[in-house]
């Protein structure tokens, strides 16, 4: 109930506010840029040589983030920028404590 009259109070003339307050109560709204699954091949140095199936051109850099370490939700991830044969760039990463790559928007 309390809801929907925060709705009605946000709604502008096409009823956007609304839908935003229904999406957020659903948990439809996610995190912008958040990481998703990818497929990633790599070679002997453990750098992407394909990434979703599509080559890497070029590998333009490489940082690691370690944090966390004294939690239990430990942080321990290998970044690449990379270029992908297509001309797209791509931001993906190994997360060390999963032993899994994702993607997310560079």
């Amino acid at each position: 109930m309390h809801a929907t009259r925060l709705g009605s109070e946000m709604s502008g003339p096409d009823g956007a506010g609304a839908v935003m307050i229904d999406a957020v109560r659903r948990g439809v709204a996610g995190r912008l840029n958040a990481p998703r699954p990818a497929l990633v091949e790599t070679n002997v140095s453990g750098e992407p040589r394909l990434v979703d199936r599509e080559l890497v051109v070029v590998v333009r850099e490489e940082w690691r983030v370690v944090d966390r370490w004294w939690t239990d939700d430990p942080v321990d991830r290998r970044y690449f920028e990379v270029v992908l044969e297509s001309g797209r760039n791509a931001c993906v990463y190994r997360d060390g404590e999963r032993r899994c790559w994702f993607t997310q928007r560079a």
